[in-house]
Parts: structure tokens; C-alpha cells; sequence
């Protein structure tokens, strides 16, 4: 029980920071992105920070939002909602790196935490009933 406990917990704590985190970079790119270099965008369809950090924040944001939510309230649709906004975090960076390539630290430690965020939610008990 304790385990159980303790894996929801962290579950939702890392999605909770995940998405704070999402809302927060989303934030700072449509205010301009000051010390963000423009010519990350060079290689990429984006003139500016706009549609990137809308897809930030609605995207990863609302996926690991939605999913601690679900987490929390203790749904049955927890489970998945937590792996896919695993999924979705990492596909936010695979992108990011194959667009603007490897420019931060946070680039691997945010791709650990996409992993980490799909295997917490395997473990997450399955549901029962219909």
C-alpha cells in the first residue's frame, strides 16, 4: 500500500513540475525569449517563439497537466494519461534536438524525465473493474 502510495505521489509531483515547468518556458517564449539566440531558429519552419511555446504549453503542459489530475483524483485513465504525456514530453525534445540540436542541459535531463514518467505510470497499479 505504502508503494502505491509513494509511486502516485511521485507521479504526480514530477508531472505537476513538468507542467509548471511547460507553462512557465511557454510563458517566456511568447514574452520574446530574451537570451534565447533567434538563429536556433534558422533550420526550423518558426520565425519566432510563438508557435513553439504554444506547443509548450498546451501540448506538454496540458498532457502532464491533464495527467496529474488524473493521477490525484485517482482515475482509471491515469495510467495512460501519465505514459502519454511521457510520450509526449519526449517527443517535444526529440524534435527540439532534431531542430535546433543539443543546446541545453536540460534537453537530456528533460528526456530522463519523459522515461521516468512512462515507467512510473507502467507501475501504477492497472484498473479494476469494467
Amino acid at each position: 500500500m505504502t508503494r502505491r502510495i509513494t509511486r502516485k505521489h511521485v507521479l504526480g509531483s514530477l508531472l505537476a513540475v513538468v507542467a509548471m515547468n511547460a507553462f512557465a518556458g511557454g510563458y517566456y517564449g511568447l514574452a520574446g525569449a530574451k537570451n534565447v539566440p533567434r538563429e536556433w531558429l534558422a533550420a526550423s519552419p518558426f520565425d519566432d517563439y510563438m508557435i513553439p511555446s504554444l506547443f509548450l504549453i498546451f501540448l506538454v503542459g496540458g498532457a502532464c497537466f491533464g495527467a496529474m489530475l488524473a493521477v490525484i483524483a485517482g482515475l482509471r485513465s491515469a495510467r495512460a494519461l501519465s505514459a502519454g504525456a511521457g510520450v509526449v514530453l519526449l517527443g517535444w525534445i526529440a524534435a527540439q534536438v532534431a531542430i535546433i540540436g543539443p543546446v541545453s542541459w536540460l534537453q537530456p535531463l528533460m528526456a530522463l524525465v519523459g522515461v521516468l514518467l512512462v515507467a512510473l505510470a507502467w507501475r501504477l497499479p492497472r484498473p479494476s473493474g469494467p
